[in-house]
């Protein structure tokens, strides 16, 4: 009984000296525009679990332990406000702040809770893209993370999108369509991609069922902006794999954004089997430059130089795979060297008149240059082993059998220039409850090819393969090939309420090209039906979209052009659901949506790494049907994380591809293979990116990527007719970051030489494939001296660490 008194007593004690500490009480208000109060602000206490939210009226109470304190004052659209206060003793005391609106931040929270009810957009966070870790360093690593998309190669920016290939994917920056080179052949070669990532202050992608505004094509939609910044600054992010300055200057009728990239993943490439001297060496240059000449009339330029060199001088390679029972060797001694170059160059002058507030006209003109070269002649001469199973020696294997020796001889001299020439009018007017917009565009395609590759493999003396009547022979390419191709596309467009929960959008695209001489019209509709109790959204798509046929596609794997090639074309339909609601001490959105699509018109291909070889004399008919299931939140304050996945199921019939077969009787029959897998008929696709603070403070974060994509059908090579028969296994991947934020609002105690100097300093050490699993992202195809046919497997790159840092300078005047 004495010893429970005695913890009574302690514990009151306890409790009385904590309510003793020191209190201070700030009351005030909160204003906004025009001296409005505002509801909703944020205020919270510096390095103090107090937090609290101003009411209606813009009025807030809130408790310090300390007397000397900072108040921080956030609310989405406007500049965070931060108020030191330092008290002599504790009291009462108030506070009236008045916050500034961040235009950008405004144009933003515009879109969301307007356009994109009535848009299969989903609006990408920013503030993560510094914070992922991506062994690439491109802006679409942020993208693989989200529902619908799906890959299986970390050193590339492609990606494909429910059941589509790469070329299925619409980029813009500022309204100006990206397109991307065309000889890549390997994640490895690939450099920059064109979005620079410290220079997008919004952007939205949307995975299928997007507006009649947006290009001819099947699958996605990418679409970012570089807008005016809110402030002057100066920026460095530098690390082991590459670096970048980025400077903004903003003026009163003016302002100017400036970036230049320097990306050299050497060391990332050196963990691959494939052992040599690896030189990429990538750079590029963006500015962004506009004038405003008055409230109505703007006129911008946006300029880009992108360059890259990839340079290798392979010396050996080893790869080991099979199973428990039957493990397989290839050991490769290679001669030779690979140079491959890569240059765009161009840009595009924007004019924006305003006339009046409700309606907005531009006119965007642009030109693009892209330069490709491949270089190699590569020798490699091989022995191929089957080891002996001993699970109790570690180290060197015991060869059981020689499986085959030989050579193989790749060698290209391939050149591709072309060149991309476009002008556009858009607009888009308010009026009543309608947004009426239209558009016209005229752009022209040049294309000078020039093909000079072969493939040689001598398997003991034999040269294979050795009938040329084979599906998929590769053994010599030499053509040359000049096209030029003209499109002209127009759309009109409108979004209106049908009643206070309901609105609707119809919009139709016209599509010609000199090419096919097809006028392809492609209507679309999207529904979204808000429920009286606003925290979810219904929306229901539907629409046909047809692609045009692009120099790559009518390019078959022998370089030959198939000029009477037609548009493939897709009928979509989505229905999904928005949800927002309170778990987990949080706000969480939780998004769905399933979707269907049949293809009447396709044009089959086959990968080879992220290189797409086009049957294009072929063709087939298709369906991709699937659901995708995304939950994200703020589970830790201030830092969003989210966890997606998606399952889908893509498969084609291409017509006329049936052959004959003998029977077990010996009697020859004819077979129609049907339905088969597409090559990205990836089932299931899941991805978490999760935030979250170490240690006690919160200047210190740990940033986590996992992405899982199931395994992808793949047809051996020599084969007379397209198949599925084989697979590369799951891509399996997890990368994580560390971040210290020595200028982090939070912290009581900043540095004063970075306090100084910078307005932010932030460190990130990054382990990328932290599991060290070897992921395969294509196959070398082999034949032993029985003549059976092997995969060698190609792996992707292993475990890796980088550090980074990034900078950004203080504005001194």
């Amino acid at each position: 009984m004495l010893k429970l008194r005695l913890f009574i007593f302690v514990m009151l004690l306890g409790f009385t000296l904590v309510n003793a500490q020191p209190l201070v009480k700030v009351t005030g208000t909160v204003f906004g525009v025009d001296t409005k109060p505002l509801p909703q602000v944020t205020i919270t206490v510096l390095g103090q679990q107090e937090s609290t939210l101003t009411d209606q009226n813009g009025s807030y109470t809130i408790y310090s332990r300390t007397t000397t304190f900072t108040l921080k004052y956030a609310l989405l659209g406007y500049q965070p406000a931060l108020i030191k206060v330092n008290e002599k003793v504790a009291g009462r005391i108030m506070r009236e702040v008045t916050l500034t609106a961040n235009v950008n931040e405004l144009e933003q929270v515009t879109i969301t809770n307007k356009q994109n009810q009535l848009s299969n957009s989903s609006t990408i966070n920013i503030a993560d893209l510094s914070s992922l870790p991506s062994v690439s360093g491109n802006f679409e690593s942020i993208i693989k993370t989200l529902p619908g998309v799906s890959t299986n190669n970390e050193l590339s920016s492609q990606y494909s999108v429910r059941g589509g290939n790469f070329d299925e994917n619409l980029t813009y920056v500022n309204d100006v369509e990206i397109n991307k080179p065309v000889l890549i052949r390997n994640g490895q070669q690939e450099g920059l991609s064109f979005i620079n990532s410290d220079l997008v202050s919004r952007a939205k992608f949307s995975a299928g069922g997007f507006e009649a505004r947006y290009g001819d094509k099947l699958s996605s939609v990418l679409d970012a902006k570089y807008d005016r910044p809110d402030s002057n600054q100066l920026s460095v992010n530098a690390g082991f794999l590459g670096a970048s300055i980025v400077l903004k200057n903003l003026q009163t009728k003016d302002f100017l954004l400036l970036g230049l990239r320097y990306k050299n993943n050497t060391s990332v490439l050196s963990t691959q089997d494939n052992k040599g001297s690896y030189r990429p060496n990538f750079g590029d240059a963006q500015l962004l430059y506009q004038y405003n000449f008055s409230d109505k009339f703007s006129l911008s330029f946006l300029g880009n130089l992108n360059g890259g060199r990839f340079s290798l001088i392979p010396e050996d390679r080893e790869t080991i795979f099979g199973t428990l029972e039957t493990q397989l060797r290839l050991k490769v001694a290679y001669n030779g060297q690979e140079i491959d170059e890569y240059r765009t160059a161009g840009g595009a002058v924007t004019a924006t008149f305003s006339p009046r507030p409700n309606l907005v006209i531009k006119w965007i003109n642009s030109y693009f240059n892209t330069r490709e070269r491949e270089r190699f002649d590569i020798e490699g001469k091989y022995l191929f082993d089957e080891l002996q199973t001993d699970f109790t020696r570690v180290g060197l294997k015991t060869i059981s059998t020689n499986r085959g020796i030989g050579t193989y001889l790749n060698y290209a001299r391939n050149n591709l220039n072309s060149e991309a020439l476009s002008s556009e009018i858009k607009t888009e007017q308010n009026f009543g409850n309608h947004v009426f917009s239209w558009g016209i565009r005229a752009e022209r395609n040049n294309f000078d090819d020039r093909l000079n590759e072969y493939h040689l493999t001598d398997s003991a003396g034999y040269i294979l393969p050795n009938n040329a009547k084979k599906f998929y022979l590769e053994q010599s390419i030499n053509v040359s090939n000049a096209l030029s191709i003209n499109n002209y596309t127009s759309f009109v467009q409108d979004s209106y309420s049908l009643s206070r929960n309901t609105d609707l959008q119809l919009g139709i695209r016209a599509n010609f090209n000199t090419l096919t001489e097809q006028l392809l019209l492609s209507p679309r509709m999207l529904l979204a039906y808000r429920p009286t109790s606003n925290n979810k959204i219904i929306r229901f798509s539907a629409g046909i979209y047809q692609q045009p046929p692009s120099y790559r596609s009518i390019r078959s794997y022998d370089g030959v052009l198939n000029e009477n090639q037609k548009a493939q074309r897709s009928y979509n339909f989505s229905g999904g659901l928005d949800y927002a609601f309170d778990g987990l001490g949080t706000r969480l959105k939780f998004s769905s949506e399933a979707y269907f699509k049949y293809a009447d018109r396709l044009v089959p291909y086959i990968f080879d790494n992220v290189r797409i070889k086009y049957l294009s004399t072929q063709l087939a008919k298709g369906r991709t049907y699937g659901a995708d299931f995304n939950i994200g939140g703020e589970f830790v304050k201030d830092l969003v994380s989210y966890f997606r996945l998606s399952v889908m199921a893509a498969d084609q019939d291409v017509i006329g591809d049936s052959y004959r077969k003998k029977d077990i009787n010996g009697v020859f029959r004819t077979i129609n293979p049907g339905y088969l897998k597409r090559p990205t008929d990836q089932r299931v696709n899941f991805s978490v990116f999760f935030q979250d603070r170490l240690l006690k403070g919160d200047s210190y974060k740990v940033h986590l990527t996992m992405l899982y994509g199931s395994r992808l059908p793949i047809g051996a090579p020599l084969s007379e007719r397209y198949t599925d028969d084989f697979s590369i296994p799951a891509y399996k991947r997890v990368d994580i970051g560390f971040s210290k934020d020595f200028l982090d609002d939070n912290s009581l105690k900043k540095p004063k030489l970075l306090s100084r100097y910078f307005t932010s300093c932030i460190a990130y050490l990054e382990v990328f494939n932290l599991l060290d699993i070897n992921n395969t992202v294509s196959y070398l195809w082999l034949k032993d001296v029985d003549n059976v046919q092997y995969a060698i497997p190609n792996y992707l790159t292993g475990r890796q660490i980088n550090f980074k840092l990034i900078l950004k300078f203080k504005n001194h005047k």
